[in-house]
């Protein structure tokens, strides 16, 4: 059963030198403003806490792992600060994973939408199981995936991100999503998926602390511009999202979910 909690829920729980971050949303574990900031609060963290090698990254639930934005705030934005400021919410957490000092594991049981594609992305080994489909759906409601799209592109090079984002209405199986470097590993059931995922991030958190610093700086060489670069993308993305066709599109997904 995923949480209740109308603002989402996130929990920290350290094991060792192991910390879970499990996340969650009663709207197929979406992402609102305050639930990115409490994960950009808690990766911040521990990233400077010295008890802490390594992060297993996971979803409540037994559905969906992330649906991306919370539909429900974007139809209530109603200004460029305001829609800036969601949309930065995203450049926010994918830039704290990708300078968080250690490395992050993601464990993906369900499918994953725009932003979730986008949190699968910023992780740094992720262990899927066969149900994990992924959709950029943006242009179909008059977006597009720009903040995300860096991270993606990392990992599935121009041209998955151009199969991704120009069909936003097909799902890309976790096989295709292996196959482009988005996934390490996919599983045929959700408990092969838990114990692999689990026993992965327990045997990294005990290597050298130091190694795996200095193993997730190199990791991600090259992407020091993104701190500009994605807040330009945020700022973009929100003046798409206020467009009246966007508008009227959200109104009628919203309407149909």
């Amino acid at each position: 059963m995923g949480t209740t909690r109308q603002q989402g829920s996130l929990y920290v729980r350290k094991t060792g030198a192991l910390a879970l971050v499990e996340f969650g949303h009663p709207a197929s574990n979406s992402l609102n403003s305050e639930l990115l900031n409490r994960l950009i609060k808690a990766v911040n963290e521990l990233s400077a806490d010295d008890q802490v090698a390594a992060i297993l990254l996971q979803s409540e639930g037994d559905r969906a792992f992330c649906a991306g934005a919370s539909f429900d705030e974007l139809l209530q934005v109603s200004s460029p600060e305001e829609s800036r400021e969601f949309f930065s919410g995203f450049a926010r957490l994918i830039n704290a994973m990708r300078r968080c000092e250690k490395p992050i594991v993601g464990r993906v049981h369900g499918k994953a939408v725009g932003g979730g594609v986008g949190l699968i992305a910023a992780c740094d080994y992720v262990f899927a199981s066969e149900a994990s489909a992924i959709r950029l759906s943006e242009i179909a409601i008059g977006i597009a995936p720009l903040v995300i799209a860096p991270a993606v592109s990392r990992k599935t090079g121009a041209s998955g991100l151009a199969e991704l984002s120009l069909d936003p209405t097909s799902w890309k199986s976790a096989y295709w999503a292996k196959e482009k470097g988005l996934y390490a590993r996919v599983f045929e059931s959700r408990a092969a998926l838990d114990e692999e995922a689990e026993n992965f991030a327990v045997q990294l958190s005990r290597q050298a602390p130091a190694a795996l610093v200095a193993l997730k700086r190199a990791l991600w060489e090259g992407t020091e511009h993104w701190e500009s670069l994605l807040m330009e993308r945020a700022i973009a993305t929100g003046k798409l999202a206020l467009s009246e066709t966007t508008q009227e599109r959200l109104r009628a997904f919203k309407n149909k979910s």
